[in-house]
């Protein structure tokens, strides 16, 4: 069954998304209700799968990773999918991958230590990926930004604050 979002998991969702270490008594301050009425609501929310965790973002820059690149993949055959993606999971600096439409099967979000460590990877390690065909490179240069999915009218009902669920 679907959670269905009200006012209040909106608000709530709004407030962790821009700081998912806030503590939950403010956030009930926030929406006048109380902190272990919150911290339901957030088990409910985090249950449903609207909120996956929280994390500590490493700036990769300052650990030794100063390359960051994109890189397209192109398969041999549609059905590589699976063992092509098994094998790139096993790549520590292959951070996300996306499947994709158009020209690209797949999508890469690569770190590297420099330029050098970038083609290591792309010779050494992909390039023999039984099931890709090829690869295509964008180096970025910065991250210009980051955020998350906005947070604003979402397809929420309007229901009255359950009391209850303190």
């Amino acid at each position: 069954m679907a959670y269905s979002l009200d006012k209040l998991d909106e608000k709530i969702l709004k407030m962790v998304s821009h700081n998912a270490r806030i503590p939950f008594l403010e956030v009930a301050r926030e929406c006048n209700v109380s902190g272990a009425a919150i911290h339901q609501r957030v088990q409910k929310l985090t249950s449903a799968g609207i909120l996956k965790g929280s994390e500590f973002i490493l700036d990769a820059e300052k650990i030794g990773y100063e390359t960051c690149a994109f890189v397209g993949i192109y398969l041999k055959e549609a059905n590589e999918f699976q063992n092509v993606l098994s094998a790139l999971n096993e790549i520590p600096e292959v951070v996300e991958c996306h499947y994709t439409t158009g020209k690209y099967a797949m999508f890469l979000k690569v770190y590297a230590k420099n330029n050098t460590h970038l083609l290591s990877i792309i010779h050494n390690r992909f390039q023999k990926i039984a099931g890709i065909a090829g690869t295509e490179t964008v180096i970025s240069f910065t991250e210009a930004f980051r955020r998350q999915i906005p947070v604003n009218n979402l397809d929420v009902k309007e229901i009255e604050p359950n009391y209850n669920e303190e």
